[in-house]
C-alpha cells in the first residue's frame, strides 16, 4: 500500500517558468531571447570558423578559445529546447528524467567551462612569464590532453547528482522557478532527505569552481608580479592588454553564478522574478559577450572577421 500512495501523489512532471507575472506577453519576450540564441550561436561558430580555418591562429591561446566556444554553443543546445518552447507554445511539462538530463548537461558544461578558463589563466601566465618556453610547454598534444581533463572532469564530477535526485520521491507541487532544470533548484523540490546533495554540491563548488577561481588568482598575481618588474610603461601595457579579454569573459561567467548561489542557499525570501532573470543571465549571457569580447579585443581575430566580412 505504501508503494501505491508514493506513485499515486508522486508528480511525473516539473513544470518550468517563463517570467513571473510577464505570461500574456512571453511571445513578445521570446524575441530578444531569439536574437540572443541567434547572435551566439552565430558569434560562436565564427570564432570557430576563423581559428580553423587560419592556420596563423592554430596557437595556445586560440586552441583555448576554440574549446570555450564548443562549450558555450552546448550550453545554447541545452536551454534552447524549454527556453523557447515556454515562450512559444507554453510548453511548460518536462519529465523527471528529462529534467535530470538537462539540469546534467548544464551542469557539466559550466564546471567544463569554468576548468577551460583556468586553463586560460594558465597559458596567459606562461606565455608572459615565461615567453621563451611558451612553445615547449603548451605544445597541441598537451593542449589536447587539457582539453579532454577539463570535459571528463565535468561529467565525473556531475554524474553523481541526477543519479541522487532520481532515488528521491517528489511528492509536491513542483513549480520550478526558471525556464530549465538547475540541480540548485530541483533538490529542493524533493520530500526526501537531501542532505547529501546539499554536502556533495557544496563540494563541487569548493573543489571545481573554487580551486578554478585559486587557480585563475594566482596566475593573474604572478603575472602582475612579472608585469610590474617591466622597465617599460609600454611594455607592460602590451602584456597587460593580452589579458583583458580573458579577465572580461572570467567577471562574466562567475559573477552571474555566484550571485545564484549565494541566493539559493542564504536569501530565503529572495524574488521569483530575481531568480528567474539571474538564471537566463548565468547562462545566456556568457555565451552571447564570449565572442564579442574576443572579436573586440583580440586584434588577430578581429582583423580576420573584418577581411572574411569584406570579402
Amino acid at each position: 500500500m505504501s508503494a501505491v500512495n508514493d506513485t499515486k501523489f508522486q508528480p511525473a512532471v516539473f513544470l518550468l517558468t517563463g517570467i513571473p507575472g510577464q505570461e500574456d506577453i512571453h511571445v513578445w519576450i521570446s524575441i530578444p531571447f531569439c536574437l540572443m540564441y541567434v547572435t551566439s550561436i552565430l558569434g560562436n561558430s565564427v570564432i570557430l570558423f576563423i581559428i580553423k580555418t587560419d592556420p596563423t591562429l592554430h596557437e595556445p591561446m586560440y586552441i583555448f578559445l576554440s574549446m570555450l566556444a564548443v562549450t558555450d554553443l552546448g550550453l545554447l543546445i541545452s536551454t534552447m529546447p524549454t527556453i523557447l518552447g515556454i515562450f512559444w507554445f507554453n510548453s511548460r511539462e518536462i519529465s523527471h528524467d528529462a529534467c535530470f538530463a538537462q539540469l546534467f548537461f548544464i551542469q557539466s558544461l559550466t564546471l567544463t567551462e569554468s576548468s577551460l578558463l583556468s586553463s586560460m589563466a594558465f597559458d596567459r601566465y606562461v606565455a608572459i612569464c615565461n615567453p621563451l618556453r611558451y612553445a615547449s610547454i603548451l605544445t597541441l598534444p598537451r593542449i589536447t590532453k587539457m582539453g579532454l581533463v577539463s570535459l571528463l572532469r565535468g561529467v565525473v564530477v556531475i554524474f553523481p547528482l541526477p543519479i541522487l535526485l532520481k532515488q528521491y520521491k517528489y511528492c509536491q507541487v513542483n513549480i520550478l522557478s526558471h525556464s530549465y532544470c538547475l540541480h540548485q533548484e530541483v533538490m529542493t523540490m524533493a520530500c526526501s532527505n537531501i542532505r547529501v546533495n546539499i554536502i556533495y554540491g557544496f563540494f563541487i563548488i569548493v573543489s571545481s569552481v573554487g580551486l578554478d577561481l585559486l587557480l585563475i588568482l594566482l596566475s593573474y598575481v604572478m603575472i602582475l608580479k612579472t608585469v610590474l618588474s617591466i622597465a617599460s610603461h609600454a611594455e607592460r601595457l602590451k602584456a597587460l592588454n593580452t589579458c583583458v579579454s580573458h579577465v572580461c569573459v572570467v567577471l562574466v561567467s562567475y559573477m552571474p553564478g555566484i550571485g545564484l548561489s549565494v541566493i539559493y542557499r542564504f536569501v530565503k525570501s529572495s524574488s521569483p522574478l530575481l531568480q528567474n532573470i539571474l538564471g537566463n543571465v548565468y547562462l545566456l549571457i556568457p555565451p552571447l559577450v564570449n565572442p564579442i569580447v574576443y572579436s573586440m579585443k583580440t586584434k588577430p581575430i578581429r582583423a580576420r572577421i573584418i577581411r572574411v566580412f569584406i570579402k
